[in-house]
């Protein structure tokens, strides 16, 4: 697959479409950095008028997942990839568009030349946060992740 933000919200459409139907897309992804972005709508709403928390969990993990995708397909190996952890905390109702973001590429490289040397799994934390139009961070996640070679 093409790590474009086209063809990964087209993913998201066939593979996720939870989260597509809730307003989740990638808007960049780099080697080291994935952005997403969420709309406040009624689909993704929770009684307090702001995204639901599930829905930003979505987006949040997104950016840690779609960064884990994409390097295992830079190292030409097959890896699988499980999400073990997860923490959250929320400071703020999140209203109008946020966008999440994770910069731990490097970590994510570094757990994969592990686990392809050794052929031992690894599982490294990742961070993804969410800020609001404003600037102000609504929440922030941490997703521990597992890969191993497959066999």
């Amino acid at each position: 697959m093409d790590f474009s933000p086209n063809k990964l919200n087209f993913y998201l459409f066939f593979k996720l479409p939870s989260a597509f139907l809730c307003g989740v897309r990638v808007k960049s992804i780099t080697t080291s950095i994935c952005i997403v972005s969420v709309k406040y709508r009624w689909l993704n709403q929770n009684p307090f008028n702001s995204i639901y928390f599930a829905v930003q969990a979505m987006a949040a993990e997104l950016t840690t997942g779609v960064l884990v995708m994409y390097q295992i397909k830079k190292s030409n190996n097959k890896i699988s990839m499980l999400v073990t952890n997860i923490k959250g905390n929320f400071s703020k109702k999140a209203k109008g568009k946020i966008y999440f973001t994770c910069y731990d590429g490097e970590v994510i490289e570094q757990a994969i030349q592990k686990t392809s040397a050794s052929n031992e799994g690894q599982t490294f934390w990742l961070k993804s946060i969410g800020i609001d139009e404003h600037g102000d961070i609504v929440s922030e996640m941490d997703f521990e992740w597992s890969i191993r070679i497959k066999q």
